[in-house]
């Protein structure tokens, strides 16, 4: 098994690594070209597509180690769905509802088609059969896993590092645990694929993923959650989301901080988590180091709660969580803290 693990990682980082200069070049052709302006922190124009390399390294991958089904099949088709709708996003930027179209119908593929549902739940002591809703919640669960790897990408190597630490975490917890199937495969070919674009993502990046990347490593990321927790107890369906705990914590941030400003939530804006940490005159490369650290404690408390011992998990939660309220109030990510001073100052002055 660790031979077979060691081939998968090996096989597609040294394809990514070595298809992405001809993806750059691809780029700047088709005019697939991020250009700097007030919201970007980068200062040249970056080719973007660069998802398209992880994409083919996701291919190589299936071809060489995985097994044909309709369950592959659905993923297959719904993963094309989703680069095409990111590619043609990076040549030429789609409205928010047609990115939307997109990711629904990849969604829908894959709920439909390849049958790939969170069927029910167990709680406290409680079952939750879901019954025909499960449709509707699996559907919810892939658009957010999407969306929140697309809002986070905003950073050299922020978007790949964080799903290159979720797919070595959920890797050891399969490995762990005895499981062969087909999460256990994709998870490392995609380990393999993001860490070979991360040879030229981290800062200084040479190319961007673009939306082309993001969606589909959210899209990804979703189905081999499901793939590995389709009847789940809470636990089992919060470990995957806790791996992920920078990136939707940010997407939840994003949708309250424009909710309070009456702001459409696509609304873009400079206050996402990266954000706060450079205003702190953090270098981008020390920011998204910082980022990092912060997702590998979540994932080592998961591995901890998972493998070895669930209080000293939550204990490891818990001060992270500490963690997070604190970043919380001492920042902008939810709440405009000069905002809030000048009203409680102007009250006592009046």
């Amino acid at each position: 098994m660790l031979t077979r693990i060691l081939l998968m990682i090996f096989i597609t980082f040294t394809f990514v690594t070595f298809i992405t200069p001809l993806i750059k070049k691809i780029a700047f052709h088709v005019g697939a070209v991020d250009i700097p302006n007030s919201r970007k922190v980068h200062q040249k124009p970056m080719p973007r597509l660069g998802g398209l390399g992880i994409f083919f390294g996701f291919l190589l991958g299936y071809m060489l180690f995985g097994t044909h089904s309709d369950t592959m099949n659905s993923i297959l088709i719904g993963s094309f769905i989703i680069v095409i709708t990111g590619m043609v996003d990076d040549i030429k930027p789609l409205k928010a509802t047609h990115k939307f179209v997109g990711q629904l119908a990849a969604a829908c593929i894959v709920v439909f088609y390849g049958n790939i549902l969170l069927r029910d739940l167990s709680a406290f002591g409680l079952y939750f059969d879901f019954g025909v809703l499960a449709y509707p919640i699996t559907i919810f669960f892939i658009l957010g896993c999407i969306n929140c790897m697309n809002l986070i990408d905003g950073l050299d190597g922020l978007a790949s590092g964080i799903s290159s630490i979720y797919f070595l975490t959920i890797g050891i917890i399969a490995t762990m645990q005895g499981k062969s199937g087909l999460d256990f495969v994709l998870t490392f070919i995609m380990l393999g694929s993001t860490l070979g674009f991360l040879v030229h993502n981290f800062n200084p990046a040479s190319i961007f993923m673009g939306d082309s990347g993001s969606m589909f490593l959210g899209f990804i990321i979703a189905v081999i959650a499901l793939l590995g927790f389709k009847n789940v107890t809470m636990t089992s369906l919060i470990i995957p989301l806790l791996i992920l705990a920078i990136p939707i914590l940010d997407t939840i941030f994003a949708i309250i901080r424009r909710a309070l400003k009456g702001e459409s939530i696509s609304t873009p804006d400079k206050f996402h988590i990266h954000h706060q940490l450079l205003n702190r005159n953090f270098s981008q490369r020390t920011t998204v180091l910082v980022i990092y650290v912060m997702n590998l404690l979540f994932a080592f408390a998961s591995i901890v709660y998972v493998l070895k011992d669930q209080m000293l998990g939550y204990i490891i939660y818990g001060v992270l969580l500490f963690i997070v309220i604190l970043f919380v109030v001492k920042t902008n990510v939810v709440f405009d803290q000069e905002e809030i001073k000048k009203k409680i100052f102007g009250k006592h002055k009046k």
